[in-house]
């Protein structure tokens, strides 16, 4: 397998779920606009994605991806597959236990979640009713996590990454579709996000089923397999635990602050998750199962190489990225938001955010890099004491910043405290020898970085000279907005070229090397 074709793969298959998932929250934004249904919604959305990130693409996923992988390289694929229906029993009864308690307990689920929204009744009973109707959602989506983590064990990439496209169509239909036949377009979204569950399911159902992975169910045993994949899932809950109660911290400050403050952070995120989905999601995926073959077959130079590789990819996309959302947030948010109930007000205040959010985009990349190195060696516990760590500081500078700040300073504080997980776990590799950097990266990042600020110039200047289309009607902002993009690609392309920090044969040759 190779590394930077599996992250193309992933990657491209990412972009086009994000085409489709701005698209999404263009139709959700002229719904639904920042006013208290959009909170409403938004909170409703993020409960079943916040235990999603903690049953399925945190423990479970961490844990499980290397015992497969594992399994797969040294006891064969029927060995694998016997483990993977193990587990697929106990998460399957886990989750359906827990699903039903919480359908029981969302009234006061949602005290804890958005505290604030109890200032208006009727937006927290909206809150509660969307999170019943969407919290399901949660049960098929981890059983899709389990199922990609097959396929990705096995180098089988596309099928997992084309599901979020999936979950973009199926709301895309519930806006356009639904919505005229419900109360508002909230209970339509609400009603589209455990529909996408399912159609996500069947998806990989299907493909496990085509590459001849047939999981029987079985009733749920501990067996010592199970027991060890628990064992080490526990620390990566916790570590997920820890950085979900952040997120959790940060809705509910954001809940207590000025209506909107929930969806202002919403739909800046949303811009930023394009390069995290397409770069940091992308080198996350292919690194871990390779990683840990690399590592349990005892090659370690070439797992340094490949977490070497990984990281220079990362940051070769993702400097210009940042810098350009910094420089372009107004005109990008105006672009793609500002419409319906969507207005300037809404432009300028999601915009701030925006750029204090893409400040800490290429540490919440590189967090996505430099994971697996632990990951894959089976130490589920450093990134734990490290997440917790950063989720202190977070906590710390929301409770400094969120009164001259408002929303702008929980996202000043995600920034920062990225920032510092990412440098601490490049530290801690560091010291171990798992990440050693070799001479081509010491030698490119510096010409990244020059490349980056080059292209920034460029931007600035051309957005001032085209201020008066970006003023004008809806066609004349579209088109400013792709003729700088374009010019910033352009230049990129070229200071990249003219000051050595990749040309055409760089790229070639790293899609079709082998690794050593």
């Amino acid at each position: 397998m190779k590394l930077l074709r599996s992250i193309a793969t992933v990657g491209g298959l990412t972009m086009v779920s994000r085409v489709f998932g701005f698209a999404r929250d263009i139709l959700i934004a002229s719904a639904l606009g920042a006013g208290p249904i959009a909170d409403a919604f938004f909170v409703a959305f993020k409960f079943p994605n916040l235990f999603r990130r903690l049953f399925a693409e945190g423990a479970f996923t961490a844990a499980f991806v290397p015992l497969y992988a594992g399994l797969t390289e040294t006891e064969g694929r029927d060995t694998a597959r016997r483990f993977a229906e193990e587990a697929l029993s106990v998460l399957f009864w886990a989750l359906a236990i827990f699903v039903g308690i919480m359908e029981v307990a969302m009234p006061t689920a949602m005290l804890v979640f958005a505290p604030g929204f109890t200032a208006d009744p009727q937006k927290f009973d909206l809150t509660v009713l969307f999170a019943r109707i969407a919290f399901p959602y949660l049960m098929f989506i981890s059983l899709v996590s389990l199922y990609a983590g097959v396929l990705n064990s096995l180098g089988k990439f596309a099928a997992a990454a084309a599901t979020p496209i999936l979950l973009n169509i199926c709301l895309i239909t519930a806006v356009l579709v639904l919505a005229p036949m419900m109360p508002t377009p909230g209970h339509a979204l609400a009603w589209g996000v455990s529909i996408a569950g399912m159609v996500q399911l069947a998806w990989l159902f299907a493909n496990c089923r085509a590459a001849d992975v047939r999981l029987a169910p079985r009733w749920p045993k501990m067996t010592p397999k199970v027991r060890t994949l628990m064992r080490r899932a526990l620390p990566v809950a916790i570590g997920a635990g820890i950085y979900q109660i952040n997120l959790v911290i940060d809705t509910v400050i954001a809940s207590l602050l000025p209506s909107g403050s929930v969806s202002y952070l919403f739909y800046s995120d949303r811009v930023v998750q394009l390069p995290l989905g397409v770069v940091g999601v992308a080198v996350g995926t292919a690194l871990l199962p390779l990683l840990s073959r690399q590592v349990r077959s005892g090659h370690d130079e070439a797992a340094r190489w490949s977490q070497n590789r990984a990281l220079e990819f990362s940051l070769f996309l993702t400097l210009p990225a940042a810098a350009a959302l910094m420089v372009l947030a107004e005109p990008v948010v105006m672009v793609l938001f500002q419409r319906g109930a969507f207005d300037v007000v809404e432009t300028s205040k999601t915009a701030a955010a925006l750029t204090a959010m893409a400040a800490g985009l290429p540490a919440f990349i590189l967090i996505k890099a430099l994971t697996p190195g632990f990951f894959a060696r089976e130490d589920t516990a450093t990134p734990v004491k490290i997440a917790t760590a950063a989720m202190a500081i977070n906590v710390a500078l929301c409770l400094m910043l969120m009164q001259p700040l408002l929303h702008v300073g929980i996202a000043v504080a995600t920034a920062v405290s990225s920032w510092l997980n990412a440098g601490m776990l490049a530290f801690i590799l560091h010291r171990r020898g798992h990440l050693v950097f070799d001479g081509r990266i010491k030698s490119r990042l510096p010409r990244i970085g020059f490349a980056t600020m080059a292209m920034a110039v460029v931007l600035y200047l051309v957005l001032g000279g085209l201020g008066d289309w970006l003023a004008g009607d809806s066609i004349h902002k579209v088109a400013a907005l792709v003729a700088i993009v374009a010019a910033g690609m352009g230049t990129f392309a070229f200071a990249a070229q003219m000051f050595g920090a990749a040309g055409m044969d760089d790229v070639r040759g790293m899609l079709r090397a082998k690794e050593p």
